[in-house]
């Protein structure tokens, strides 16, 4: 599907114009169509999104599930090149929410794999939320029943897997394990 207007280069500006009934990231300035997941992603994503809004009741932070804008790099005159829309992002600083979604990074975010965008997820997200200072980013992958884990140390990411075999430690909410077993193990799409 085309884009809106076709240009050489995409803002957020831009991405306020566009039908919202069609969904896009942009990531330095190129624009990329989401398509619409598998059932299996849609199974993990809610599980995971339920477990983290229970831990989160009664606290500051807030989770959400895409469609969830997020200006990694927001600039005032939103000339900003740079929008995605995680699977699930954890914001804790609540100055960064508006009504279209986060102005900066968030504080945790997941992005639940498919075939088509595994390697965009493991490169191109991966190093833009590393650059942006997302504190800890996780890859959860519904084929293979595992989560890596990143968290932001230095500037650099390290890892960390886990499978569904057990309980995965989210180090930036303090005292908060999501049990993969039951995440992947309620999960029956295919």
């Amino acid at each position: 599907m085309p884009l809106p207007k076709e240009q050489d280069r995409y803002t957020y500006a831009d991405f306020l114009e566009w039908d919202e009934g069609e969904r896009y990231e942009i990531i330095d300035g190129e624009a990329y169509m989401m398509s619409a997941p598998a059932r299996i992603h849609q199974e993990i994503c809610m599980a995971l999104s339920a477990a983290l809004y229970n831990y989160l009741a009664g606290k500051t932070s807030e989770v959400y599930a895409a469609p969830f804008a997020v200006r990694l790099f927001p600039t005032v005159d939103q000339s900003d090149d740079t929008v995605v829309e995680p699977d699930i992002a954890v914001v804790c600083d609540p100055s960064k929410l508006d009504d279209r979604g986060c102005n900066g990074p968030p504080d945790f975010i997941i992005e639940i794999t498919s075939p088509s965008t595994a390697r965009y997820d493991r490169i191109v997200k991966f190093n833009k939320y590393r650059e942006a200072g997302v504190r800890e980013y996780w890859i959860a992958d519904p084929e293979e029943k595992v989560v890596s884990a990143y968290v932001l140390k230095n500037g650099e990411y390290t890892a960390a897997n886990y499978d569904d075999t057990g309980k995965a430690p989210v180090t930036v909410l303090p005292g908060c394990e999501i049990d993969l077993a039951a995440i992947f193990g309620e999960a029956s799409g295919a």
